[in-house]
């Protein structure tokens, strides 16, 4: 299985996605659909098979009642009765009969046509109330007894029971219709409706499936297409097809696109000539600066011999000299770093040898306490680390003022060299700042001898480490850099080829702010 075909099964999975929340609309209001209209058939349906049985049943029933037990004498002995019955029951579309009257007054009689089927008992106390009551006789209401039904249940069976009374003197019959053949075919009935609404569940969840497919496919491919173009792959572009919404957003995508790619190359090509333009004028710069440095040179080993009105001019050339050459070699190891063409030369040293032998080239010895024990093996780039090195120290005792404190230790696979000063701390509102290029937290002092790119250039070195600078104010006073470097640097895999000669030429370290 594919990459994409993974994402896309991954993304119909989530209770999030758009495929899913389609499916499970459509499936509702399917179901809601089906059920509804399996509802309403259905009871329409019972209404009509119960109407048209209870009908003719009754129909029937009262048709007997008035030629069968209206013919009987006004004393019918119990035999009449059961007769009678038998003759209903035997003439009638499936049910028992009972008739009821009085041998006496107060003395009743009873006769079945299926004494094992229907009994006396079986007939709702509230159908006999309603069925030996005399009605008033009306306008509307020209008879004194109606027939009256109920339906039952028997032992979980269903039935029709009715009741009726013969006018003008005569027995009370009852009837017992059993309704379960109506029941089973209503059941096979809710049945068959049941798997309708589950076939046309599972038909709209497939419908929305492929409607989802329809209308998704686009949409991911321009999730792809711009997950692409975030992966800086500028030269992605959309096949549009069609003319609905999404093939319009197709070509605004590529629109776009095209106008990211053209903005990004023009920014690119102006960034390259920038650094081009820097690279050219340190090399240019370089030449002309080496004549100059020769010069003042010699004119500070005469300066005790010249005129004292000229001394101080001569003082001030040779130190800014000095400064210019210090940022032209800041500029072109930044124009390194930008052009991604600094690489690491390394080399296993004693991390305790390295930053002494770096505080004795700069003779801060007397300024700096160093906790540091010897033996702490890594591999890196001694240079490079030196620079850094540089750099913080010479921030610090610039700033912050000696005694500097840096002490070296280690944390697992990386080494930690921590640079402490007992100044006045970094004020909160530059911290964010102090490792950005030319940036210097005082506007007072824009021409201090630092030139603002030192730390700048100390974090590129440890970028190129794989490490990180951070810095902070102490509780007690002063700031607080801190560098952590992998203390084999060698493990690092380089996109731009990993560890290939860089240039041996050293850069002094500067204040950053």
């Amino acid at each position: 299985m594919t990459e994409t075909a993974k994402r896309s099964l991954r993304a119909g999975l989530r209770w999030t996605s758009l495929r899913l929340r389609l499916v499970v609309v459509f499936a509702l209001v399917a179901l809601t659909a089906a059920v509804s209209a399996s509802g309403i058939a259905y009871w329409l349906n019972r209404e009509a098979v119960l109407t048209r049985t209870q009908g003719a049943a009754l129909d029937d029933f009262r048709r007997q009642m008035q030629d069968t037990a209206a013919s009987l004498p006004e004393r019918p002995t119990k035999d009449d009765l059961q007769r009678a019955a038998a003759q209903m029951a035997s003439d009638s579309p499936g049910y028992s009969v009972l008739l009821e009257d009085e041998r006496e007054r107060g003395k009743p009689i009873v006769g079945y046509s299926d004494l094992d089927t229907f009994t006396l008992a079986d007939v709702p106390d509230s159908l006999r109330g309603q069925v030996a009551r005399k009605q008033p006789l009306t306008a509307s209401n020209e008879h004194e007894y109606h027939l009256f039904w109920q339906r039952t249940s028997i032992a979980g069976t269903p039935y029709l029971v009715a009741g009726t009374r013969i006018i003008g003197g005569g027995p009370t019959g009852y009837m017992l219709k059993s309704l379960d053949q109506e029941r089973q075919d209503l059941n096979s009935l809710a049945w068959s409706l049941g798997i309708a609404t589950a076939l046309a569940l599972v038909g709209s969840a497939l419908l929305a499936q492929a409607a989802a497919t329809t209308v998704l496919r686009p949409v991911q491919r321009l999730g792809d297409a711009a997950r692409k173009l975030g992966e800086g792959k500028l030269d992605t572009r959309l096949v549009v097809s069609g003319t609905d919404e999404l093939a319009d957003l197709s070509r605004t995508f590529n629109k776009t696109a095209s106008s990211l790619e053209k903005k990004v190359a023009d920014m690119s090509a102006r960034e390259e000539s920038s650094r081009r333009f820097v690279a050219d004028m340190s090399h240019e710069l370089r030449t002309p600066l080496t004549a100059i440095t020769a010069v003042a040179e010699v004119l500070e080993d005469e300066a005790d011999s010249l005129d004292p009105m000229i001394a101080p001019a001569v003082h001030l050339v040779v130190s800014e000299t000095r400064r210019l050459n210090d940022l032209v070699e800041n500029l072109m190891e930044v124009t390194r770093f930008d052009a991604g063409t600094a690489h690491l030369v390394l080399d296993d040293v004693d991390v305790a040898d390295q930053v002494t032998a770096c505080i004795d080239a700069r003779a801060w010895l007397d300024a700096v306490d160093l906790d540091a024990e010897r033996g702490t093996m890594a591999r890196l780039d001694p240079r490079r680390l030196d620079v850094i090195l540089a750099n913080l120290i010479g921030n610090a005792l610039k700033h912050g003022g000696s005694p500097v404190g840096v002490r070296v230790r280690t944390a697992g696979d990386e080494l930690v060299i921590e640079v402490r000063d007992h100044g006045p701390g970094i004020p909160e509102e530059v911290l964010p700042h102090v490792f950005d290029r030319f940036y210097k937290a005082s506007a007072s002092r824009p021409r201090s001898e630092g030139s603002g790119l030192g730390l700048s250039i100390a974090m590129e070195n440890a970028h190129i480490h794989g490490g990180d600078i951070t810095a902070a104010n102490s509780p007690d006073g002063g700031a607080v850099f801190e560098l952590r470097l992998p203390r084999d640097a060698g493990k690092l895999t380089r996109p731009d080829g990993g560890d290939a000669e860089g240039r041996d030429d050293d850069v002094d370290g500067g204040g950053a702010t």
